[in-house]
């Protein structure tokens, strides 16, 4: 069954319109979760990037076969299910997975194995604008927290500026500083990891090398995150709190992120030279 004809479209149109409005009632209150929550910012972008990767795969889903799928359509109608479940029993964060699940497989049913092989990763780079819950945000932030402040103190020290560690507080001569929960490094940790992501997609190495580059995405936003608290610390001894607060703070945010940023591709750069200096070292003189 091809889906080229117009009339396949409008099927494809309708059935696309009926998935958005069985999960209509869940949306509002994911984009309200972007917008208010920091630790899921980065979400809001995600759409557009799925959209921006779709667009640059045009040609190769002109050429792609359609052929419906009955395996496709038996999931769809768990996930469905599934989805109703969730929605009622108020399971907000499975419910929203449930709207990328239901997607995918929804275009599988319709479009087949070789579209969704295409559309593996616009599609799968959805799950990347699911809000994290809070509860496991909390599990994972506090210690982070405790960590960046434990070793932030210690480099501190190395700079000869005395301070005294108690919990996620250091305390100076003359004022004190609190590790916030905003501080932890999960934000940095998510963005970081979705970037990753994205340039292990667009980068030409083998796939070890791609997961390599995912996971250094972690200790570089961990690393940034603690060099950030520990700049911030070396001011307030100098300056005063004021400088963990306002504008000075949210500054030293976007620097550190982009410092986060700069090493991730200069891993990526390596990465990817170490490929091409293993393929030609196969290859041998020509």
């Amino acid at each position: 069954m091809t889906m080229r004809t117009s009339g396949d479209r409008w099927r494809l149109g309708l059935l696309l319109t009926a998935w958005a409005a069985a999960f209509a009632p869940i949306v509002p209150s994911m984009v309200e979760t972007w917008l208010r929550d920091t630790n899921n910012s980065h979400a809001l972008l995600v759409p557009f990037i799925s959209l921006y990767f779709l667009w640059k795969k045009r040609e190769a889903l002109q050429r792609t076969p359609l052929q419906g799928s009955n395996l496709g359509l038996a999931l769809l109608g768990l996930t469905l299910g599934l989805y109703l479940i969730v929605y009622l029993g108020g399971i907000a964060f499975a419910a929203r997975l449930m709207l990328v699940a239901t997607l995918i497989c929804l275009l599988w049913s319709c479009l087949g194995g070789d579209m969704l092989r295409q559309l593996a990763f616009p599609l799968g780079f959805l799950f990347f604008m699911i809000p994290v819950p809070d509860s496991l945000l909390n599990m994972v932030a506090f210690p982070l927290q405790l960590m960046a402040t434990k070793i932030s103190a210690s480099l501190i020290q190395l700079c000869s500026i005395p301070v005294y560690r108690e919990g996620n507080m250091l305390y100076f001569v003359q004022t004190q500083l609190e590790v916030a929960e905003a501080c932890s490094g999960i934000r940095s940790v998510m963005a970081l990891t979705m970037l990753s992501v994205i340039f292990a997609y667009t980068s030409s190495v083998n796939w070890w090398r791609r997961g390599i580059l995912i996971l250094s995405a972690i200790p570089i936003a961990l690393l940034a995150n603690i060099l950030r608290v520990s700049g911030t610390g070396v001011l307030a001894h100098f300056f005063g709190d004021r400088v963990a607060r306002g504008f000075l703070h949210e500054f030293s945010g976007l620097v550190v992120f982009l410092f986060g940023l700069a090493v991730l591709a200069f891993v990526a750069g390596v990465l990817k030279r170490g490929g091409k200096d293993a393929r030609s070292r196969e290859e041998g003189p020509q």
